[in-house]
C-alpha cells in the first residue's frame, strides 16, 4: 500500500504539462481545489473528472499510476462516507433500528468521496509533472511580493519542496522497514486496532531516526556546499512566461470560473 502513494513523486516527460510555468500550474491547482468544494451540484463533477483525465493524456503519464495513489485512501473514503451518512440529519430514506440514513446525508457523503477522490488525483498530478527545482522556484516567485515586508519566501518555498519530495523517500524507508520486520515475525495486519498500533512501534521509531538522519545528511550536503539562501544568487534558466503560458491558463481558467458557476444555477440536487 505504501508503493501506492503518488504525492511528492515527479514523472518525467516531455509534454505541454511538464513545460507549463510551475507558477501558473500552482495557480491553477489551487483554483482547482477551491473549484471543489464550491460546486453543488452532481453534474458538474464530470467535467471536472473529463478535465482531469484529459490533463492525465496530455501530461503522458499512466492513468493507473494516478490512479492508484487513490488506494492508501480508502479507510478514509468509508469513514468520512460513513460519518456523512448516519450523522446528518435531514429527510429519512432508510431507517433500521437506531441507524438512519438521511436524504441530505447521502447526498453530502457522495459530495465528500467525489471531492477527496478529485483531491488527491489533483494534487499527485501536480508533483508529477513538476520537477523539484521548478516548484520551489515557482512557490518563491508567487511569494516573493512578501519579501519587502521580510518574508523569508525563499526558505518557506524550499521547506515545503523538501517536505514534498521527502514523502517517497520515507515511504521507500518504511517499506524496507517493514518488510525486514515482517520477516522477523512481525504482524501487521491482524488483530484489533491497539495491537495494530503497539505493532508498530517497531516500524516508526526506526524511521523516525533514520528520516532524522537523512535530514542532517541534507543539512550538511547544502552546508558543504555553502548554501546560504538566495542570497547573492543567480538562476542558469529563470522562469519566462511565454505565450503558450497565457493561452493555457486562461484556458483553465475560463473552464474553472464556469464550473464554479453552476453553484448559482436553479438545478435542484438529487
Amino acid at each position: 500500500m505504501l508503493k501506492d502513494i503518488t504525492i511528492g513523486q515527479y514523472f518525467p516527460a516531455k509534454s505541454p504539462v511538464h513545460s507549463l510555468d510551475p507558477r501558473y500550474k500552482i495557480i491553477i491547482m489551487t483554483i482547482f481545489i477551491v473549484s471543489l468544494f464550491f460546486i453543488n451540484h452532481f453534474w458538474p463533477y464530470i467535467f471536472i473528472f473529463a478535465w482531469l483525465f484529459f490533463t492525465i493524456a496530455a501530461a503522458k503519464i499512466p492513468v493507473g499510476m494516478v490512479v492508484k495513489g487513490l488506494k492508501p485512501l480508502r479507510l478514509i473514503l468509508i469513514f468520512t462516507f460513513i460519518m456523512n451518512v448516519f450523522f446528518i440529519p435531514g429527510e429519512v430514506i432508510f431507517k433500521l433500528g437506531f441507524l438512519t440514513i438521511s436524504r441530505e446525508g447521502l447526498t453530502q457523503a457522495i459530495f465528500m468521496a467525489i471531492r477527496l477522490v478529485l483531491l488527491v488525483m489533483g494534487t499527485s498530478l501536480l508533483t508529477l509533472t513538476t520537477s523539484p527545482l521548478a516548484l520551489t522556484e515557482g512557490i518563491e516567485k508567487l511569494m516573493s511580493p512578501l519579501k519587502r515586508v521580510g518574508f523569508p519566501a525563499h526558505a518557506i518555498a524550499m521547506m515545503i519542496t523538501i517536505a514534498l519530495r521527502f514523502i517517497p523517500t520515507l515511504i521507500d524507508e518504511a517499506d524496507k522497514i517493514m518488510k525486514a520486520q515482517m520477516a522477523r515475525g512481525a504482524d501487521f495486519e491482524s488483530g484489533n486496532v491497539l495491537n495494530r498500533a503497539k505493532n508498530l512501534v517497531p516500524l516508526l521509531v526506526p524511521l523516525i531516526l533514520n528520516a532524522l538522519r537523512r535530514a542532517e545528511e541534507l543539512a550538511t550536503a547544502m552546508e558543504s556546499r555553502c548554501y546560504r539562501g538566495d542570497e547573492h544568487r543567480t538562476k542558469l534558466n529563470p522562469l519566462q512566461l511565454t505565450g503558450k503560458d497565457h493561452l493555457l491558463f486562461a484556458a483553465n481558467m475560463i473552464f474553472f470560473i464556469l464550473v464554479s458557476a453552476t453553484r448559482w444555477m436553479p438545478v435542484p440536487l438529487p
